[in-house]
């Protein structure tokens, strides 16, 4: 089993000093238009001691990938100069900086882009949303579209590169862009974008070539890129864990640096039939046969959750007790488990120094939806 105080080195050649990464969360703390704030270096500041990279809350790559209020943008290069304080901050205290990229497709509202229509691979809403109202009904992007969007992925990565970050993450995963095109649910197209199980991969395999592209002609560095992706959908039809064993072998052939699973519990078991003997975590792991660095992650609070995920993973990945508990890698590495806050994060929000616009979208979301 890996050990989380242990150091890892990407196949690109970067070394994290720890096996600790700090997950990517949405925080509303960004201007209108996207550029970062004081409050938003600050927040990530606060959090960085004791971990080996952060994973910035996700960054469109185009206005029209706008998925909320108060959202990072990498679409612009005047955002260049405060995503360069940003990634700096990070790496203060000897951690990389990861920025995640992504477009929202069809899950966002006009209201958010300024009246615009959402886009995604196919004229089809998400399931959970009221198919009766023109909010949730996208527009079928146009293929000259689609070529615009794989580049603007590799713009984002070469905005990245020169505002100083280690590396970017593509957000494939929670049913955004890169997700619609894989999904048979959400896509529908007859082009070369759509149909097979390989023509639906066609669009995850050009933007990587994009990103792949800006980082060759671009970094003067080894630059980090990893992809994010979740192992199943809810809906029918939607990606089976067969399809994303399909999606893992594609992906490991690629010059990835690493697969991050998006999981909210690390102990979650498949809706499928056939893989219910073990966690997806450990199926996984398995799949991927050591050919790729593997984030995991998922409800992780403790010592004993963070041996159990580097049990079926390399790396492993916390979110909402970092946000709660700023200091807890350092009292991981300190044997100060008795200081750890375990506390509901319902309740642990009401003491921890938090800004408006994330206190205030944690106060719904706790109130609603159990995990973020």
């Amino acid at each position: 089993m890996n050990q989380f105080d242990t150091s890892i080195t990407f196949p690109n050649g970067v070394t994290l000093k720890n096996r600790l990464i700090m997950s990517p969360m949405t925080t509303l703390q960004s201007y209108y238009e996207g550029t970062v704030t004081q409050d938003e270096i600050d927040y990530y500041t606060r959090r960085v001691k004791g971990l080996g990279a952060i994973i910035t809350g996700a960054a469109n790559v185009e206005p029209l990938g706008k998925g909320w209020q108060g959202e990072l943008s990498v679409a612009e290069d005047d955002k260049i100069a405060q995503l360069s304080k940003l990634a700096h901050s990070i790496q203060s205290q000897g951690s990389k900086a990861i920025l995640q990229i992504f477009h929202a497709g069809r899950m966002t509202f006009p209201a958010t882009l300024s009246g615009e229509q959402p886009v995604s691979a196919s004229a089809v809403p998400a399931e959970h949303r009221d198919p009766n109202t023109h909010d949730a009904v996208p527009r079928s992007m146009t293929n000259a579209e689609v070529y615009a969007t794989i580049d603007a992925f590799g713009d984002a990565t070469r905005r990245a590169i020169q505002a100083g970050f280690d590396g970017v993450e593509l957000h494939g995963a929670n049913t955004y862009l890169l997700q619609q095109f894989f999904s048979p649910h959400s896509n529908r197209r007859t082009d070369e974008f759509g149909g097979s199980i390989d023509k639906r991969y066609t669009f995850i395999e050009k933007t990587l070539e994009s990103v792949f592209a800006a980082v060759d002609h671009y970094a003067d560095r080894p630059f980090i890129v990893g992809y994010r992706f979740s192992p199943e959908e809810f809906t029918n039809p939607g990606i089976t864990f067969e399809d994303t064993g399909y999606l893992v072998d594609k992906l490991v052939q690629t010059k990835l640096d690493y697969l991050h699973v998006s999981l909210d519990n690390y102990k979650r078991v498949s809706i499928a039939d056939n893989y219910k003997n073990q966690t997806i975590l450990k199926y996984l792991h398995r799949m991927i046969d050591n050919k790729k660095p593997l984030i995991g992650v998922g409800g992780v609070r403790t010592r004993e959750d963070v041996q159990n995920v580097l049990g079926s993973a390399d790396l492993v990945a916390v979110g909402q007790q970092k946000l709660v508990d700023p200091d807890w890698p350092l009292k991981l590495a300190n044997n100060a488990d008795d200081a750890m806050i375990n506390d509901e994060f319902k309740n642990a929000i009401e003491y921890t120094p938090l800004n408006a616009p994330l206190y205030d979208f944690l106060v719904e979301r706790y109130g609603s939806i159990p995990n973020i």
